[in-house]
């Protein structure tokens, strides 16, 4: 068994040509470019049992080589994943199932008839591969680079691959992050952790593609800088599943979902007070906000017009024709992997993010409750839009750790403050003030939240 640690790029034709000129791969490319053209057919049950299972078996032909692979699911963190893999050479194109035995098959598939695997869809592609030297002081790291270009077949149904994969062969997966924002600050590179065989079956069944990711398991005795670090992972690898899944369909509902992911990103990042130095954060914010300042008027505006609704998968499809998307989730990902906040804070933002989400969570939501002042928005409505950030920081806790306080009805608190935070960004007329007035009576007066300000 293999551990495979890579990230996959999705990419244009035109940046994959790009790719292979590249300076910075050119110059530390050790073996030179080798094209191979792989020929690849995927297997599983008619139920498609694998699936579930988060397997892929493949039966490869590699020049006149035979190889059959068997991968699991593995752990996929916003792009960077880590799988295991089992590969036997074969002496003929054809399936061996007594190669699948209990060191490498599923628990779960233990009792299914190995006679019901049968050819599901193919993967054909031509990958030009090379050696990437990448020094990391005086650690050595390899890195395989590949261009990968063709088509993923699934009955009528077919979709083009053209990605650029980075594997780690040798050394830290920091490495992989690295050397990808360094050719994504020149390209446009998408990460997207949706592999050829999540692919192939998306075609037959577009909802295939999971899009939720398990939310991370926080507990009260967890210190403050790993219950961030869990929470902006997930948000980051929810947000860029989104944006594949909406490239892929177009339906608005997805693009919706994505903004919300980088509206909670950004809430998540500003409530971390001096946890998190601004100096730290100052490059990812600024991504963020420009991000969110041509989003989020564009989603605003299609709730009530058909017509930008329309348009919105041209814009988005411009959005990854630049590399302001690709460049940010990785930056974000690197600043995630070496916990970059904590490098240069002060005593008491160490003591900040050392302490437990038990103790610190309560503290947050008291003294940014009591600085929304509720009755003030009652009698100055139009006033409203200015307390959105501080209501988003609200929300994202309320929606991500609400496991953490022993407060009752936070379900309801947290679907009358999403209610606010709609009428927040409302354009103002009298019906909207009036509903604003109401609203934060509302939630000024709900059990949860005035436990919430103690």
């Amino acid at each position: 068994m293999n551990k495979e640690t890579e990230i996959k790029l999705r990419v244009s034709r035109e940046t994959l040509a790009a790719l292979r000129d590249h300076p910075l791969l050119k110059k530390r490319n050790k073996s030179g470019w080798e094209q191979r053209e792989l020929f690849n057919q995927y297997f599983d049950t008619p139920e498609r049992d694998l699936a579930q299972a988060k397997v892929a078996l493949r039966l490869r032909r590699d020049g006149e080589q035979f190889i059959q692979t068997l991968k699991t699911r593995g752990q996929s963190v916003a792009g960077l994943s880590e799988r295991n893999e089992w590969d036997w050479y074969l002496q003929k194109a054809k399936l061996d199932t007594k190669k699948l035995t209990d060191e490498c098959w599923p628990a779960s598939l233990a009792e299914l008839d190995k006679k019901q695997l049968k050819p599901l869809f193919t993967t054909d592609f031509v990958r030009q591969k090379a050696e990437i030297a990448w020094g990391r002081g005086k650690a050595k790291v390899v890195i395989e680079a590949a261009l990968d270009l063709g088509k993923v077949i699934a009955g009528e149904g077919e979709e083009e691959i053209c990605e650029l994969e980075l594997e780690l062969r040798e050394g830290d997966p920091a490495a992989l992050l690295e050397l990808a924002a360094e050719l994504a600050a020149d390209l446009p590179l998408m990460p997207c952790d949706i592999s050829k065989a999540e692919r192939g079956y998306r075609l037959f069944d577009s909802g295939s593609y999971s899009l939720s990711l398990p939310a991370p398991e926080l507990n009260p005795e967890q210190s403050l800088d790993d219950g961030f670090t869990a929470l902006a992972w997930h948000l980051l690898g929810s947000s860029q599943r989104l944006a594949e899944q909406y490239r892929f369909n177009g339906h608005w509902k997805l693009l919706s979902q994505w903004l919300e992911k980088l509206v909670e990103l950004r809430a998540l990042i500003g409530s971390l007070g001096q946890a998190a130095p601004r100096a730290s954060s100052h490059e990812l914010r600024e991504a963020l906000d420009a991000l969110l300042a041509d989003w989020r008027p564009r989603l605003l505006a299609g709730q009530h017009d058909d017509s930008l609704r329309h348009n919105a998968p041209a814009l988005f499809a411009a959005e990854l024709q630049g590399n302001r998307w690709g460049l940010f989730s990785l930056t974000l990902s690197r600043w995630l992997l070496a916990r970059a906040w904590t490098v240069e804070r002060n005593a008491r933002g160490t003591r900040q993010g050392a302490a437990v989400l038990g103790n610190w969570l309560p503290h947050l939501f008291a003294e940014e409750g009591a600085a929304l002042q509720l009755k003030r928005y009652q009698q100055q409505p139009e006033d409203l839009a200015e307390q959105l950030p501080r209501i988003e920081r609200i929300q994202v806790w309320l929606h991500l750790a609400r496991q953490i306080l022993d407060v009752p009805e936070l379900d309801r608190l947290y679907g009358e403050m999403s209610k606010l935070h709609e009428l927040a960004q409302q354009p103002l007329d009298p019906e909207v003030l009036a509903a604003r007035v109401a609203q934060a009576h509302t939630v000024a007066t709900l059990k949860p939240w005035k436990q919430l300000l103690k």
